[in-house]
């Protein structure tokens, strides 16, 4: 057996050293690595970069480069835009059936009149069918009976006023020829003149006009029909045909819209108890004002301001302006402007006193979101769509305000109670009809 040389394995024992130091150095380089830089689990497998690799910088998130307030108002508009859609979507579902919405709006705003008399009759003993009849029976009646008198008062006065509208205009034409604004015989002839080729001109039109009136009297037939059956099932059948509507919403959301919908229906029946009262005493006084003043047709136009006081704040001023309108072109300058008088007095003692007094606090909606109701139901759905406009936006702001308040309480209702003694906090106390969670 030979023998290795001395040199040979002095050689391999210092190899073999300088391989422990330099793992021992490697190893300890290691460790103050990650001491400094904490590794993640995937740097475990990722082999360290070579030393000609270039740094690189990690590219952000794109969510976290976008700014706060563009994010924001990114959020904001895609909602916007669902809501804007949703709306002009129901616009044109309500626009193709506007006579059935109008008609069965009417209906409502007929049984909340009507109903309190249904309920005293259920509390008499009477029996809820007859109650119903008597109930409509009576409203209907009434109603027609407001419709023949104003036709009548008109049909009887007709021939009278038009002798008076011509004595009126030759009293303003002479008022106009000595007036200061120098205005002339011919320049009024002309006028005239302009007016009659006007007319002229557009008689296809005015006949047009005449042949659709057909149709909006056939259409206005059939909306008093449909509102005429809705009423009679609204007060038969209400309660039941809500209990129906119930079905229709989510179970999770079923009992806040149960309670939200009978603080509708008194807001809704405030409104229209109140409006009728407050219209009432316009056209009273107003009626009163007019008729001591000789303005012909006094009554008539009290029935007038009486209907147009179901559209607020533009109602009142087109039945006013329709009452100044006659007694300047019947009774001259003087009485138009007492009739003003009277109609404004009238008008700031109802915004001022009556409103407030017989309204309360059933209906509160900022004057501002009065006018833009209505601007938009006129545009959507003409002169019906402008009187339910209003008792609609009452209906969605005491709805909104329920639901706000139901959600505010179920979440204190249901919010997680610390248990123990050594629970950090206030406990809170269970209520009479509620119990501690298990």
């Amino acid at each position: 057996m030979s023998r290795v040389p001395g040199w040979l394995g002095r050689l391999g024992a210092g190899l073999t050293e300088m391989s422990e130091r330099w793992n021992e150095r490697r190893a300890e380089a290691e460790r103050e690595r990650d001491e400094t830089e904490p590794r993640t689990s995937s740097d475990e497998h990722v082999p360290p970069p070579p030393d000609y690799a270039p740094d690189v910088p990690a590219r952000p998130d794109p969510a976290l480069a976008v700014p706060w307030g563009v994010r924001v108002a990114a959020e904001a508009g895609w909602r916007l835009l669902v809501l804007a859609g949703t709306l002009w979507v129901l616009t044109r579902i309500i626009s193709a059936v506007q006579l059935v919405v109008l008609a069965f709006a009417s209906a409502l705003l007929i049984t909340a009149i009507l109903q309190p008399t249904v309920a005293r009759l259920r509390r008499l003993g009477v029996p809820r069918g007859p109650a119903t009849a008597l109930t409509a029976i009576l409203g209907f009646v009434v109603m027609g009976l407001i419709g023949w008198f104003v036709t009548w008062q008109v049909m009887e006065n007709i021939d009278d006023l038009s002798g008076q509208i011509q004595d009126g205009i030759d009293e303003l034409r002479n008022w106009l020829l000595n007036s200061p604004f120098h205005v002339t015989d011919k320049q009024i002839n002309e006028i005239a003149k302009n007016l009659r080729e006007a007319v002229g001109a557009n008689t296809d039109q005015i006949t047009s006009a005449g042949l659709e009136g057909v149709t909006v009297v056939v259409e206005a037939l059939t909306g008093i029909l449909l509102a005429v059956f809705s009423t009679l099932f609204l007060l038969y059948d209400g309660k039941r045909i809500w209990q129906w509507t119930l079905k229709l919403v989510p179970a999770a959301a079923r009992p806040g819209v149960a309670g939200a919908g009978p603080a509708a229906w008194r807001t809704l029946t405030a409104y229209v108890r109140g409006t009728v009262i407050v219209a009432l005493i316009d056209a009273i006084f107003i009626g009163l004002g007019i008729y001591f003043l000789d303005v012909p047709m006094a009554v008539p136009l009290a029935v007038f301001i009486f209907l147009f006081a179901f559209i607020p704040l533009v109602g009142a001023v087109v039945s006013g302006a329709l009452a100044v309108v006659v007694a300047l072109v019947t009774q001259g300058v003087f009485t138009a402007v007492m009739t003003l008088v009277v109609v404004l007095a009238v008008q700031q003692i109802e915004g001022h006193i009556l409103q407030p007094f017989i309204l309360g606090r059933a209906v509160r909606v900022h004057p501002l979101a009065v006018v833009l109701s209505v601007a938009c139901g006129g545009v959507v759905a003409g002169i019906g769509g402008a009187v339910v406009a209003v008792p609609l936006v009452a209906v969605t702001n005491t709805v909104v305000g329920y639901l706000r308040a139901y959600s505010r309480q179920s979440a204190l209702r249901h919010s997680v109670r610390p248990r123990g003694a050594t629970a950090m906090g206030p406990v809170e106390q269970p209520g009479p009809s509620e119990a501690p969670s298990e």
